[in-house]
């Protein structure tokens, strides 16, 4: 059963018969001017109609009637907004409500009477939740999903209407991973409600009353998903997504003939402008939606407008324009009792009485603001107050000379600025993506670049140090979801205006399901997500127990209610059987400069710090990235490379290796270097890049001023994945993979290398692809190389070779290598494990590294995570991760079906690009996750043979790409493959700068590294 407010409404539409007339025509035309955003004629029609009912002899009917009408008007009155009014009308329906509640009713009338309670409950936690009352909301909400099993909810219209309200709660309290999870959620699980609603209104049933009835309120809640999901988007930096989102609402409320929420979208559209840096498109849409909402006397969306006109006007330097908006902005916000709108108005207005130099007004609201924040438990908010707060100290500290005062001054903005830095960056966790999370952190990074700015001005060596290291950890891969869930707290806020989802709201309420959902949106929706927790402790001394920043993680996660690292705790420096000899462990961090910590193990003491100015770095980084051939760019990118790129002209290469060492490399640890070495021998650089400086072959780096001396004729390198893999890695032991029945996200145990097998895979035949085609071969017809021929060979003569060949040539181009293949290969514990073909890097800028793929000779119809490519389903390392999880309730982990043997070799195109993402989940490190202890990868696309003959001019007897095969080959089967594999590079770069010879070029030899944890 269906109340008044759910059918369909315009002069066309059939009157609900449920009280006789004139009420039930009331209601209608109630309805009708809802709809044309004329909320003043729909409550004088409801205050009318309660006039009416009140005149009428008093009965248990007549008091529900009431109760309809006053539920219905604190509707209308919150979309006017009138929170008084709105209060008053919830709180009068529901004593009457109440007061019926034992009444004698058929179960129609338990159903009417159910309805209208859940409609009023959700009404005043759409209330409560505006009033900044959020607890309250909360229990409100809980209240009614206690009812809602009472109600027979046949097309889950109301369990929707309650989802929405959830969503709006989670919103305002900043919680945009979980809110976005949830909207998604909904719009996916009711697409069989839509589509069975749009059945119900096709042509042969669209006149009947019924069927309208039924459908409208379907499909009104779907554009105010897509609006929360925009709103959510929007506030999080992904500007594209939002408007898709946008669009598609439109069209819904424009189908509707809802023009109160399209106009509510100009609003929406204008805080995506302007916080994409569009200010003239955004004062052109607020200023259009504000004189539309004075007409109509929205005076809580108009101060919305105000609000952010406000701010708009500060940022053109119009002190006085902005004072005035954002003064009627802040006294309509407390008339209408909108207490964390009118705070949000008090943080803008501390920003702008900063900028004027006011200091005293800018610490009285900053101060008011924030109490506020703080009575009311949005602790992000209070995080922007202190981020404020610190910024100004920084400029304080900028132009004013502190004198003796200036430790003190830098240490109390850093108490301010370190927490709530720590506790932005640790909101990523609450999203279920890694592109939500990769583009959250873009937001963050300003506040955690700050706080490095004044380590740096306090010339604190050690906190620079621990700062590195935690934001080196690394996110920790949460296979169960519970696992990922951070405290109640959402994000902070990235910017001093408040995010617009929390300030404009479609009035809910209405229920609906969700469409099929086109473009960006659908990717979105239907993307199973890879979810993180926070990083491990950082223990930084075994002694004295200290772990990394732990006074201001305690801080961050006591002023903030977040979850800042997760309980377990790893150490900062791990020795193994790569580290029996001197060794320099170097982490690098991106915070707007470029942060290096390092420190000597194995014989050597010591550690230390340094920088690189952001724009240097920026241009190094620039002049590399153009030397290479891009992974978007396909043939063109790599016939550029060899034509002219600095790697393929020994010149170019020397000059490149030198501004690439000035901008990255701090002198003072060379030369420490140079001394370990005299003294104890070649030591072993274990090199941990960060995201900007992923794809730089350090081993290039020309650190000698006076000549052509590179870093790797110093010393061996080796890359280091981030350290929460430490944790999370599969261990040695007995037990058999097939019958572990532990937690999904607990680290699987695997025995390795229990057989002297090797798995070869070697150029693979992709479905669908001929070889001479973009996923065609990379090896060249098997047989054609000797030398190719003579390693597997030496697999062969040495042990057992996976799979099983009579002849060495039945080991290229094969059609049988699947996941499954793999899979039972893999289950049988060889101790290694040789990939030669295509791979398929994520790209950087969507965020997420797992979408990686290996092309092995899995059809379309194999189950997996990637995409169907025409003919084959690739395997990601997504799927390496996640394992069928996703797929089915019983699915086991990635790390059960793939487990890895202890050395790897991926030689594919940026097979090791993992560490250019902010959270390394790509192919080599879900090697690394599964079990390796190795991983040999390339870190941006590798030239085959066939590239070198046909663009550097080389005869077909010159093989570049099978010498780099049978050197990685080589070395993993030596005990120490690190120093094998190095002396292989030294060897070419002693080539290379010998003859300049495109075959020596560090093109190809320069990409591969090894990756360690």
């Amino acid at each position: 059963m269906t109340t008044g407010d759910e059918g369909s409404a315009g002069p066309d539409a059939p009157v609900r018969q449920l009280y006789g007339e004139p009420f039930d025509s009331g209601f209608a035309l109630a309805q009708e001017h809802q709809l044309a955003a004329d909320h003043g004629a729909a409550s004088a029609v409801y205050e009318q109609l309660l006039a009416l009912a009140d005149s009428v002899e008093d009965s248990p009917d007549v008091r529900f009637l009431r109760a309809h009408l006053l539920s219905d008007l604190a509707s209308v009155r919150l979309t006017a907004p009138d929170l008084a009014g709105a209060e008053d009308a919830v709180e009068r329906s529901r004593r009457l409500l109440d007061g019926i509640a034992s009444e004698p009713m058929g179960p129609r009338g338990r159903q009417l009477w159910l309805e209208v309670l859940l409609k009023t409950l959700l009404s005043g936690a759409d209330l409560l939740r505006r009033s900044g009352r959020l607890d309250e909301a909360l229990a409100c909400l809980d209240e009614a999903a206690l009812r809602l099993p009472e109600f027979e909810d046949v097309e889950g219209l109301r369990a929707s209407e309650l989802g929405l309200n959830r969503v709006h709660l989670l919103m305002e309290r900043g919680e945009w991973g979980r809110a976005e999870e949830h909207a998604s959620a909904l719009l996916s699980t009711m697409s069989e409600a839509v589509a069975e609603a749009a059945k119900e209104s096709g042509p042969e049933t669209a006149q009947e009353p019924g069927a309208q009835a039924t459908a409208r309120p379907v499909l009104e809640t779907v554009p105010r998903l897509l609006t929360a999901l925009g709103l959510i988007c929007s506030s999080t930096g992904r500007y594209d997504l939002a408007e898709d989102y946008f669009t598609r609402a439109e069209d819904g409320f424009r189908a509707l003939g809802d023009v109160g929420e399209q106009r509510t979208l100009v609003v929406h559209r204008a805080y995506t402008a302007m916080h994409r840096g569009e200010p003239d498109l955004a004062e052109r849409l607020f200023a259009e939606a504000a004189a539309v909402f004075a007409q109509q006397e929205r005076f809580g969306d108009l101060a919305v407008c105000e609000q952010a006109r406000g701010y708009l006007a500060g940022l053109r330097g119009d002190v006085t324009r902005a004072a005035d908006l954002l003064g009627s902005s802040l006294a309509r916000f407390e008339r209408l009792g909108a207490v964390i709108a009118a705070a949000d108005t008090m943080l803008l207005g501390a920003q702008q009485a900063y900028d004027r130099g006011d200091i005293a007004e800018m610490k009285r609201l900053a101060q008011q603001a924030r109490d506020a924040y703080q009575a009311r438990e949005v602790y992000e908010r209070c995080a922007q107050v202190d981020l404020l707060l610190a910024k100004t100290l920084e400029h304080n500290l900028n132009v004013t000379d502190h004198g003796d005062r200036e430790p003190e001054s830098v240490s109390t903005a850093l108490s301010l600025a370190l927490p709530a830095a720590l506790a932005l960056e640790a909101a990523r966790y609450d999203f279920a993506t890694a592109h939500a999370r990769s583009q959250w952190l873009q937001l963050a990074d300003d506040a955690m670049a700050l706080a490095f700015r004044l380590a740096v001005r306090r010339q604190d060596q050690g906190l620079l140090f621990e700062l590195v290291e935690h934001r080196c950890a690394g996110a920790s891969l949460a296979l169960d979801r519970a696992a990922a869930s951070a405290a109640r707290t959402g994000p902070v806020g990235p910017a001093v205006f408040p995010g617009a989802a929390v300030k404009v709201y479609g009035p809910g309420g209405r229920d609906g399901s969700a469409p099929t959902l086109g473009g960006v949106a659908a990717d979105a929706a239907a993307s199973a997500g890879l979810r993180v927790a926070p990083p491990p402790k950082v223990r930084m001394s075994a002694e004295s127990g200290r772990v990394a920043l732990q006074e201001y993680v305690a801080a961050a996660e006591f002023r903030y209610h977040r979850r800042i690292v997760d309980e377990e705790e790893v150490p900062f420096w791990v020795t193994d059987d790569l580290t029996a000899r001197p060794v320099v462990q170097i982490r690098l961090a991106d915070a707007d400069d470029l942060f290096m910590a390092w420190t000597w193990a194995g014989g050597a003491r010591g550690f230390g710090t340094g920088h690189g100015p952001a724009d240097e770095v920026d241009r190094a980084v620039g002049a590399l990235a153009a030397a290479l051939p891009g992974a978007g760019d396909g043939a063109e990118g790599m016939r550029r490379a060899f034509a002219t790129g600095a790697l393929t002209d020994r010149e170019a290469e020397r000059r490149l290796a030198r501004e690439l060492a000035r901008a990255l490399w701090p002198e003072g640890l060379t030369e420490q270097i140079r001394q370990v070495a005299a003294r104890a021998g070649r030591p072993l650089i274990r090199i941990q890049p960060s995201p900007r400086v992923a794809q730089v072959p350090w081993e290039l780096l020309a650190v000698d001023d006076t000549g052509d001396v590179r870093l790797i004729e110093l010393a061996d390198v080796v890359t280091t994945a981030p350290a929460s893999l430490r944790r999370t890695r599969v261990t040695d032991a007995s037990t058999d993979v097939g019958t572990d029945t532990r937690e999904a996200d607990a680290p699987v145990t695997v025995p390795h290398g229990e057989t002297d097998a090797v798995v070869l895979v070697l150029d693979p035949r992709v479905p669908g692809f001929r070889a001479d085609s973009p996923l065609g071969s990379v090896l060249g017809p098997p047989g054609s190389d000797p030398e190719l021929l003579s390693l597997v060979r030496r697999r062969l003569d040495a042990g057992a070779v996976v799979p099983s060949v009579a002849a060495p040539a039945e080991a290229f181009r094969r059609t049988d290598l699947d996941r499954d293949w793999l899979s039972g290969a893999l289950r049988k514990r060889p101790r290694r494990l040789m990939y030669v073909g295509h791979v398929s890097g994520a790209p950087v800028e969507g965020g997420q590294s797992e979408d990686g793929t290996l092309h092995l000779c899995c059809g379309p119809g194999t189950d997996g995570l990637a995409e169907p490519v025409r003919t084959h389903r690739p395997l990601s390392a997504k799927d390496l991760l996640l394992g069928t999880l996703p797929l089915r309730a019983d699915g086991e982990p990635g790390a059960r079906i793939w487990p890895a043997p202890p050395r790897v070799a991926l030689i594919g195109c940026e097979s090791g690009g993992d560490l250019r993402f902010a959270e390394s989940f790509g192919l080599a490190t879900a090697m690394l996750h599964n079990g390796a202890e190795l991983v040999t990868a390339a870190r941006w696309p590798l030239p085959t043979s066939f590239a070198f003959h046909r663009l550097g001019g080389l005869p077909e007897s010159v093989r570049p790409l099978t010498d780099a095969v049978l050197a990685v080959d080589a070395a993993h089967e030596d005990p120490d493959p690190v120093r094998h594999f190095t002396g292989w590079q030294r060897e070419r770069l002693t080539r290379w700068r010998a003859t300049g010879r495109v075959e020596h070029s560090p093109l190809l030899w320069a990409a591969m590294t090894s990756i360690v944890v």
